[in-house]
Parts: C-alpha cells; sequence; structure tokens
C-alpha cells in the first residue's frame, strides 16, 4: 500500500508544482523539456534498459507518435492547470481511462458487461458537470481539460499497444518513448528561444528537476504496486484513480482555494462512482 500512496503524492505533486511555477518568470516548454531530462536519467539508473537490439525489435509506428504525443498534452496539462485548476485537471486526467474503454469496446469488439456500461453512462455527466463553467460571463476554458482527457486516453492505449509486444522489457519501451520525446522538446525549445528570445533559465532547470523527479516516481512506484498487488490489480487501479482526484481535490481547494460549484462537486463524486463501477467490472 506504501508504494501506491508514494504513487497518488508524486502524481498529485506534479500539479502543483506546475500551478506553484505560474509564480514565477518560467517557461513551461522547459520546464517540460527539463522534465524528461532528469526522467530519462532515472529511468536509465533504476531500469538499466537494454537498448542493443532496439532497431530491429521496437514498435517505431508507436514509439514515435506516443513521444510526439506525451510531451505535447504535458504542456496542455500545464496549461490547463493554469486555466482551470487542479482539481478539475487531475479529474479529467483520471477519467481518460473511458477512451481506452470505449476504444475496446468500439475498434477491438470487446464484450462489455452492464457494470462498464453503467459506468460509462455515469462518467459522462461526471465530466460535463466537472467541466460545468461557474457562470456565463466565465470565459470558455473547457478545452484545456478536455483536450488532456482525450490526449491521456490516447496515451493510455498506445502504452497498451506497447505492452503487447513482448519481445522488449516495458522498462526499455519507456526509456526510448522519453527519449524522442526529449528530442521533440529539445526542437520546441530551440524554436521558443528563436520566437520570443527568452533565455534558458536555472528556474526553468530546477523545476523542470522536480517534475522530472515526481513523474518518474509516479511511474516507479506504480509499477511496484502492482508487483506488491500482482493478483489484485483492480486495488491499484480503482487506488491510484480515485487516490489523485480526492487528494488533487483537497489540495487544489484548501491550499490553493479554487472555486468550485456544487455542479461541479457532484461532477467529482459521479466521476468516484465511475471508477469503482468500471473496478468492479474487471472482477466480474
Amino acid at each position: 500500500m506504501l508504494f501506491l500512496i508514494l504513487s497518488i503524492i508524486c502524481s498529485v505533486t506534479v500539479g502543483v508544482l506546475f500551478k506553484v511555477a505560474r509564480r514565477y518568470e518560467v517557461s513551461p516548454i522547459q520546464i517540460v523539456a527539463w522534465n524528461y531530462v532528469f526522467a530519462l536519467i532515472l529511468c536509465y539508473f533504476f531500469f538499466s534498459p537494454d537498448i542493443t537490439n532496439l532497431v530491429t525489435l521496437a514498435p517505431w509506428g508507436i514509439y514515435v507518435p506516443l513521444g510526439i504525443l506525451l510531451p505535447t498534452i504535458f504542456l496542455f496539462l500545464a496549461a490547463s492547470i493554469k486555466q482551470v485548476g487542479i482539481v478539475k485537471t487531475d479529474a479529467a486526467q483520471r477519467l481518460s481511462l473511458f477512451i481506452p474503454i470505449l476504444a475496446a469496446w468500439l475498434l477491438f469488439k470487446e464484450d462489455f458487461n452492464i457494470l462498464k456500461i453503467a459506468a460509462l453512462l455515469v462518467a459522462f455527466p461526471a465530466l460535463l458537470l466537472i467541466l460545468a463553467k461557474p457562470s456565463e460571463k466565465t470565459e470558455d476554458k473547457w478545452i484545456y481539460p478536455a483536450v488532456v482527457l482525450l490526449g491521456f486516453g490516447i496515451i493510455d492505449i498506445l502504452f497498451k499497444q506497447i505492452a503487447l509486444h513482448t519481445t522488449l522489457p516495458y522498462t526499455t519501451s519507456l526509456f526510448v518513448v522519453f527519449g524522442i520525446a526529449l528530442l521533440i522538446m529539445i526542437g520546441a525549445v530551440i524554436y521558443d528561444l528563436i520566437r520570443t528570445r527568452i533565455p534558458l533559465n536555472f528556474k526553468n532547470i530546477i523545476f523542470g528537476g522536480l517534475v522530472g523527479i515526481f513523474n518518474f516516481g509516479n511511474i516507479l512506484f506504480y509499477l511496484k504496486a502492482h508487483k506488491v498487488f500482482a493478483e489484485n490489480p483492480s486495488t491499484v487501479f480503482a487506488g491510484m484513480n480515485m487516490g489523485v482526484i480526492v487528494i488533487g481535490s483537497l489540495v487544489g481547494i484548501f491550499v490553493f482555494k479554487e472555486k468550485l460549484t456544487k455542479m461541479n462537486y457532484a461532477g467529482l463524486f459521479l466521476a468516484l462512482i465511475a471508477i469503482v463501477l468500471i473496478v468492479l467490472s474487471q472482477t466480474v
């Protein structure tokens, strides 16, 4: 259970770091780039990936789009936290789990039981309520968490496809994807430096390093939790998603004083019910 708790804390901390970074003159693009530098280094030392047969065995058709999508959605994650807060962004990210579920149903013709259907029926109104505007005068910023939800859902599908390629260890695939993401972000940083002439800043390295450490910690402890609960993966699945929504909401509301309406609270409650239903559906 300790590994699961640590994974939840790391996941929420990433959002907190992006929220705190707003108070300083930092570049989200540089932060995301440095995040992958630190995550790549940690991945190399903790997982010791074997890259000797990478060229012939790697599913590059999955690696490349995933390596492009990861940093892109990470930037939208930072923008979403800035625009709508940690509570709604974390909830949108966790509700993204329904994208691969829908894909399994519509694309891969997976059989659906009544609990999965109920979970989907609850998830959609949950999302609408979570992203509901406080008033009609409020600027419409729902696009940011919506892209986060869609993006992380597609990322989840791609990671599941990688998991099917047993010729390479999952941790080696993770190392390669991080490497591609870093190359993409180096290009983005160079373009941003030319366009805005904002120099490389030590604060960006600090925030990027912290994000990278906690981003990697989230993955490391999540994998360790799955090993501990190898016979009951639904415990990890439920604990992680519900834990992030609950802890993220508490941090957003009480630490950063984010304003939520009654509809938003109702949406968070429905999101938790939807996750419980989808976990229960795995045991039937």
